[in-house]
This record gives C-alpha cells, sequence and structure tokens, in this order.
C-alpha cells in the first residue's frame, strides 16, 4: 500500500527530470534545489524500503533488523524535510544562498539525527509489546516507531509546533517577524498539525490496549509515509515548475506603518545586481518558495554595516528608508 503511491510519484518526477533540471539550472536557486532534492531523495528512500521490507523475512534476525534500519532511515530524511521547511519559512526563509543552505540542512540534519537515534536505541532496546508478533513458533518484533509513549509525545510536541505557527499570522508576533506569505505554507502546517494529533490520539488509545487504537496510527502512518513528499512537492514547487515566466526577486517585509524608525530585520541585506549573493556565495538571487512573487528592481547597494548606522548618518530619512523597502 506504501509502495504503489509513492512510485506513482517517483515516475512522475522522473518523467519530468529532464525539465526540471533545465528549470533549477536556469534559475539556480539553492532553495529550490534543495526542496526538489529533499522531495526527490525521500520518495527513493521511501520505495527502496518497501522493496527491501517486502523481499526479506521479519521472523529471521537479520530481516528484522534490516527492517527496522530503513524506518528509521526513512523516518530520519522525513523529519529532517520537515524542519528544513519549517526554518526556511521562519527564519531563513527570505535567504537563497549555499551558505544559508548548507546551515539549515546541517541544523535539521543534527536534530533529525538526535530524533531517530532516539527512536532507534527505543525500538531496539525497549520494543513496544503491542507490535509484538507471535505466529507458531515465531515470534518477532515489528517496527513500533520508538513506542506508544515516545509516538505521543513527539507527535504532541509537533502538533504544538504546527498549531503555533498556523496562528501566528493573527498574532502581533507577524509586525515583528518576515513570515511567509503564501497561504499554502500554513495550510501545509495545518494539515500537518491535524496529523500529528490524529496520531497522538491513536498512541494514547493504543497505550491503554484500546485496540481501535491501532487504526488511528495505521491509517495516519500511511498518509504520512504516501503523502507527505507529494505534499511539499504541491505546495512549494508545483508552481515554481508549472510557471513560464522568468522568476523575480522577491522581497516579502510585511512594512511597519506605525512606527517612524523602521527596523530592518538583522539577517535580511539588500544588495545590488553587481553583487547579487547572500553570505559571501556566488549564487544569484531567485525567488522563496514559502513567499509571494513580488518583483522588485533593487538598484541599491548596502554593506551590512548599514544596520549598524543610524539613519541620520546615512542621509536619508526613514521615510524614504521605508520607500525603498
Amino acid at each position: 500500500m506504501i509502495l504503489l503511491p509513492n512510485s506513482f510519484f517517483m515516475f512522475f518526477l522522473l518523467i519530468r527530470l529532464k525539465s526540471t533540471i533545465v528549470k533549477l539550472r536556469r534559475t539556480n536557486s539553492a532553495i529550490f534545489f534543495a526542496f526538489y532534492g529533499m522531495v526527490f531523495l525521500v520518495a527513493a528512500i521511501s520505495i527502496l524500503r518497501c522493496v527491501v521490507s517486502m523481499t526479506v523475512n521479519a521472523a529471521v534476525t537479520a530481516g528484522d533488523i534490516t527492517d527496522k534500519v530503513l524506518w528509521l532511515i526513512l523516518r530520519f530524511f522525513l523529519l529532517a524535510t520537515e524542519l528544513s521547511v519549517l526554518i526556511f519559512g521562519l527564519a531563513f526563509g527570505h535567504l537563497d544562498s549555499q551558505t544559508s543552505i548548507q546551515r539549515v540542512l546541517l541544523v535539521t540534519t543534527l536534530i533529525a539525527l538526535l530524533y531517530s537515534t532516539t527512536q532507534g536505541v527505543l525500538e531496539f532496546m525497549y520494543p513496544d509489546d503491542r507490535f509484538h508478533v507471535a505466529h507458531g513458533d515465531r515470534e518477532y518484533d515489528i517496527f513500533g516507531h520508538g513506542g506508544m509513549v515516545f509516538w505521543f509525545i513527539s507527535s504532541i510536541f509537533f502538533f504544538l509546533v504546527y498549531s503555533l505557527i498556523c496562528l501566528i499570522p493573527f498574532s502581533g508576533l507577524r509586525d515583528r517577524f518576515a513570515l511567509p506569505t503564501k497561504r499554502s505554507f500554513y495550510a501545509y502546517c495545518g494539515l500537518l498539525a491535524a496529523l500529528n494529533f490524529t496520531q497522538s490520539v491513536g498512541s494514547g488509545l493504543l497505550y491503554y490496549h484500546i485496540s481501535n487504537g491501532m487504526c488511528v496510527v495505521d491509517v495516519t502512518s500511511f498518509i504520512y509515509f504516501t503523502c507527505f513528499a507529494p505534499l511539499v512537492y504541491g505546495t512549494f514547487l508545483r508552481d515554481f515548475f508549472s510557471s513560464t515566466q522568468p522568476p523575480s526577486i522577491l522581497f516579502s517585509y510585511k512594512a511597519q506603518t506605525d512606527e517612524e524608525d523602521v527596523n530592518l530585520p538583522q539577517h535580511s541585506q539588500f544588495k545590488s545586481d553587481a553583487n547579487p549573493s547572500f553570505d559571501n556565495t556566488d549564487v544569484s538571487l531567485s525567488p522563496n518558495p514559502l513567499y509571494s512573487h513580488v518583483g522588485i528592481n533593487a538598484e541599491l547597494s548596502l554593506s551590512a554595516d548599514f544596520y549598524d548606522l543610524p539613519s541620520g548618518d546615512l542621509g536619508v530619512s526613514s521615510r524614504e528608508m521605508r520607500d525603498v523597502a
């Protein structure tokens, strides 16, 4: 059941691979490269896990270990992709350079590795008896996602994270931070919040040996492992690959009209066309999949020291600075 949807999605990616590579090279966008690479990798690993799991004998120790390790590897890449999407949107969403992408991927990889390591230790050292199979003279444990307690706690945590992100645009924080402007980003977070909440309910029921909880965790697991990669592609990449118009430079900061002084984020720097890069990297400016398309002719060259000087020292008023932004 998990193999077929992922195979169809991989087939879709492969038949469009040539045009996708051309579009990515023409755009030279580090963020789009990262998004597409993660989606493609997750789909490939999911197919590999399904094929191996259907091939090995779970009743044999080697087969059981192989199956669980592949589950852990797949969960690792899925979680790394989840965290990367969130960090791109909330912290580095307006940056598009090799350095910022590498930093994001490093952070998400370390967090996902810590999560998967903890899940692996619980899976092998403390297997959940609810996933113990006794079939005749054969007894073995199938993958239990780290146990119901771990699954419940992690699901509740991610539910709270995604729910808070969905509520940020309705709070005062929207005037203080540069937030993603695409509604699809918040729809994506809302779907994952609902999925994690349902998983927490199912794992909680199963922890108290209520058999209906197994149906809940099975359905939510099926949805997550088959729909996550297509969801990321459809939310953040579909418009980009289907568009025939060249991308434009994006600056999606919300103007602060209630203050006389404009406080631009420290990590947002306007660059001229002669030096279209961030973090001293040679990567062209291009749109970000988490922000709406707003074209700006940025004929402005300001160094990082711009943010360390008061507006009077620059010879421009705060109103002129706001007009430029």
